[in-house]
């Protein structure tokens, strides 16, 4: 497996393990109708716009070595200074996203992707960091706590998919 730095013509293979992982991560918690019409498509144009944006998110992309000599994408994380920080650089971070394939799951990548991500955050010089994740997703929460990652008691309730969730904040200090 390598970890690199996602580019523009990256797009549709983050977009690809975005909504697959999705369909999987979130079945019971969201709407079944709602997960199956996500549009890989959609997510792609989103995702090369991120990608070109003069303020882009720091994009990591992990690959597998596939029957063709590429890497075949199977998991990615996001990250960019927290929202409404002004300070430069912004002393914590905000983990946007960090997805895999379902049929990567229990095989470390996710763990190394982590990691990799931890590094990058501190060599931009980020002293925290903060996320989101839904109250219901077990697996995501056991994941996050077991790289150190611990609720800070915040919380809200947002909308997706015509169902209203609780996301629960996570931080992790970077300084040591």
């Amino acid at each position: 497996m390598s970890i690199r730095e996602a580019h523009p013509a990256d797009a549709a293979a983050l977009a690809a393990v975005h909504v697959l992982s999705w369909r999987a991560a979130y079945r019971g918690l969201l709407p079944g109708p709602y997960l199956a019409a996500l549009d890989v498509e959609e997510r792609a144009a989103t995702w090369r716009a991120r990608l070109t944006a003069p303020d882009r998110p720091t994009v990591l992309l992990a690959t597998e070595p596939g029957r063709d000599g590429d890497g075949r994408p199977v998991a990615f994380s996001c990250f960019r200074p927290w929202p409404g920080e002004g300070f430069a650089p912004a002393p914590t971070a905000e983990l946007a996203a960090l997805y895999a394939l379902p049929e990567a799951w229990g095989t470390g990548v996710g763990r190394a992707l982590l990691s990799a991500t931890t590094g990058a955050l501190v060599a931009a010089g980020f002293r925290s960091a903060a996320l989101w994740v839904f109250a219901g997703n077990e697996r995501a929460r056991r994941f996050y706590e077991a790289a150190g990652w611990r609720a800070d008691g915040a919380a809200v309730r947002e909308e997706t998919g015509g169902r209203v969730l609780e996301e629960l904040r996570y931080r992790k200090d970077l300084s040591g």
